[in-house]
C-alpha cells in the first residue's frame, strides 16, 4: 500500500486543539471507529472517514493512509455490502416454488424470483433449473432498507457456473486486485490464461485448464500473503 502513514498516538488526541493528521516513518497503530483523527483543515476524508465539525473521525478499525491529501483508512476485514447493479457470484441456499434464496456473503441472503432467473420451470421443478448448491453469476437489481437484496440473471454473461473454482478474497482487496484501470486484473488473465471474473462481493471465478487455474489461485494467496504482512508490518 503506497502513501505516508498519518496517525501516530501523539497526533490522535482527542484535544479539539489537536493538528490534522501528520505523515509519519513510523507504522501507526489500529485506530477505532470514533476515534478522533485531527482536524479536517486541508484534507479530504476518504474511504472509512468522516469529516464533522472540522475533525476527522474513523468509521471503521483499521489502519490509516493519507495519499495525495486524502485520509482514508485500510480495514482489517470488510463484509459485503450489497449495491444496485453489483455484479456478484452466488451460492443458492434454499428454494420455493418459484423463488431462490441465494448467498452472495451479504449480512442478508438476496432473493431470486423465477421471473429474473435463466429460465423458467414447471411448478415445482425450479430445481431442475438451479439446484441447492450451485453457483450464479448474477447482478443486484434492487435493495431494501434493511439491505436485503434481489438478484437477476437476466442480462449478458450472466450464468451458472458450472466449470471453473470460485475463489474469496475480502472485498476491499478487489482494488488490489484488479489494478489501476484493471492492469492487474488483466496481467493475471494473459499469464495464466484463464477467465477471471471478479464479482463486487469479492468472490473470484477462475475459468480454464486445470494448470492456469491453480496457477491463478496461487497468485490470489499470494495477494492476500501480502495484504497480512502489510497489515502487521505497517508497510506503506
Amino acid at each position: 500500500m503506497k502513501g505516508g502513514w498519518v496517525a501516530r498516538l501523539d497526533n490522535m488526541s482527542g484535544d479539539n486543539g489537536a493538528g490534522g493528521p501528520r505523515r509519519s516513518r513510523q507504522a501507526p497503530p489500529l485506530v477505532a471507529p470514533g476515534d478522533d483523527l485531527g482536524d479536517s483543515g486541508g484534507y479530504e476524508a476518504g474511504h472509512g472517514v468522516l469529516a464533522i465539525n472540522g475533525r476527522l473521525r474513523a468509521l471503521k478499525q483499521g489502519r490509516m493512509s493519507n495519499r495525495g491529501g486524502t485520509v482514508s483508512i485500510e480495514p482489517r476485514r470488510t463484509a459485503y455490502v450489497p449495491r444496485p447493479s453489483d455484479l456478484v457470484i452466488g451460492y443458492i441456499e434454499g428454494c420455493t416454488s418459484n423463488i431462490w434464496f441465494i448467498d452472495i456473503g451479504a449480512p442478508f441472503n438476496a432473493i431470486l424470483p423465477m421471473s429474473l432467473g435463466p429460465s423458467k420451470a414447471e411448478f415445482g421443478g425450479i430445481r431442475k433449473v438451479l439446484d441447492i448448491g450451485d453457483a450464479i453469476l448474477c447482478r443486484v437489481q434492487e435493495v431494501e432498507e434493511n439491505h436485503s437484496s434481489v438478484v437477476t440473471m437476466k442480462g449478458m454473461g450472466l450464468r451458472a457456473i458450472r466449470t471453473g473454482s470460485v475463489e474469496d478474497i475480502d472485498p476491499h482487496l478487489l482494488g488490489r486486485l484488479i489494478g489501476r484501470g484493471g492492469n492487474n486484473l488483466r496481467q493475471l488473465k494473459e499469464d495464466t490464461e484463464c477467465r477471471v471474473i471478479a464479482g463486487d462481493n469479492g468472490r473470484i471465478w477462475l475459468d480454464g485448464d486445470l494448470s492456469g487455474i491453480v496457477d491463478a489461485r496461487d497468485r490470489l494467496n499470494m495477494l492476500l500473503t501480502e495484504a497480512k504482512i502489510e497489515e502487521y508490518r505497517g508497510d506503506a
